[in-house]
């Protein structure tokens, strides 16, 4: 893919965010909205720094143990995983909490507070990082509510009573090759006659299969309402104790397509701001006025010892929240509302385009009126990664 453009977030800072929203709601709208990139960084927020430096190195450690020990650790703080852990080849490790509204982020927290650099604190910081964020999109979602007429954004996600935090260790091919040895090693202790990868091709061609791909994570929307992003932490095989590196590329790795310029972006968002993206559930409940972002996590060719750590929190309506689409413009999605003849007028000589309306379902495939957000979660799941789905094979 040739070389993207690079896209700076709106800032917002986080006491305008709560004291004064209403002097930054037409930038806000701009960023959100149907013009704008469909995120933004919200910065200054309190407490952020230690929680941030303490437990997004701790995703890496967490991918790298053995599963033995690492099972023991994520039950003992109260976590689980949504991907398939058993799979030494796959490209990213993620370690998942419900997190429940009745709790928020603490003012009144020592922003000096030492949280060392083992596990003990995991389920804590785990917490108190998701609660940070869940605030942050709460207010955000009052201020859009403002904007839009209603309070429905707000009302959708406190009737959700929670939201789902992940810790994400995006991983080097230094990592692919480490769990496949592990996983060869504990193979041979059950079995003598199992050779050793390192005697044959094996490891180091599966490991290559496992980061062949540009991108650590395809191309794809967020069905909820809002998701909330720490800015990534970054490392190289060089780094053993874990020390943050800065990105080689000199932006987060995250990328975005922008369908009025028909390209793709990569985002700058400064250190430690939370970057906000809006889901495919609010731009159903606005009927447009904000705008989904679709968007992939780049994996850069020339570092193939780099990882990527961020924390990610996914702010979701209710499961029984029903959906009305009247009124709601499917003709101004990004792949909705296009005949065969005009998109290859408009892309023909862009390749990216084509790629990615190949693998994302159109989102007037997924939806219909009158469903529910768990009927509109199962079947976007499904498209994207199920049995004949478009990305089953992708991970």
């Amino acid at each position: 893919m040739e070389e993207c453009e690079v896209v700076d977030l709106y800032e917002l800072h986080y006491s305008d965010l709560t004291s004064s929203p209403s002097t930054k709601l037409d930038s806000i709208m701009e960023a959100l909205g149907a013009s704008g990139p469909g995120l933004l960084a919200v910065t200054g927020i309190p407490n952020v720094t230690n929680l941030r430096s303490y437990l997004l190195p701790l995703a890496r450690k967490l991918a790298l143990l053995d599963r033995q020990t690492r099972n023991r650790i994520l039950k003992e703080h109260n976590l689980g995983s949504d991907v398939p852990l058993k799979i030494p080849h796959r490209s990213v490790s993620s370690f998942a909490m419900k997190l429940n509204y009745a709790k928020t982020c603490s003012q009144d927290k020592d922003g000096t507070q030492c949280y060392g650099n083992g596990f003990e604190n995991l389920g804590n910081a785990f917490q108190e990082l998701g609660f940070c964020m869940m605030e942050v999109g709460l207010c955000l979602a009052r201020v859009c509510d403002k904007a839009i007429g209603g309070n429905e954004l707000e009302q959708s996600l406190l009737e959700s009573n929670a939201a789902k935090g992940r810790l994400i260790h995006y991983h080097s091919h230094f990592d692919s090759i480490f769990l496949q040895q592990l996983d060869i090693n504990k193979r041979r202790a059950k079995n003598n006659n199992i050779k050793s990868l390192e005697e044959g091709p094996c490891l180091k061609s599966t490991a290559c299969d496992a980061v062949h791909s540009n991108l650590w994570q395809q191309w794809h929307y967020d069905y909820g309402i809002f998701t909330v992003l720490t800015t990534p932490f970054f490392t190289t095989q060089d780094s053993s104790t874990c020390v943050e590196c800065p990105s080689p590329t000199g932006n987060t790795n995250l990328q975005i397509y922008d369908p009025n310029k028909k390209r793709v972006f990569m985002v700058r968002a400064p250190p430690e701001s939370f970057i906000v993206q809006v889901g495919e559930s609010a731009d159903i409940i606005s009927k447009g006025k904000l705008r989904s972002t679709l968007h992939s996590v780049h994996r850069p060719f020339k570092f193939e010892n780099l990882s990527r750590e961020t924390f990610v929190v996914f702010l979701q309506p209710a499961w029984t929240k029903t959906f009305s689409l009247s009124d709601y413009p499917f003709g101004k999605s990004t792949f909705d509302g296009v005949d065969d003849e005009e998109q290859r007028l408009v892309w023909d000589n862009n390749k990216v385009s084509l790629e990615i309306q190949k693998i994302v379902p159109p989102l007037s495939s997924r939806i219909k009126d009158g469903m529910t957000f768990a009927e509109f979660s199962r079947e976007t799941t499904k498209q994207y990664y199920g049995g004949s789905g478009l990305q089953s094979n992708r991970y």
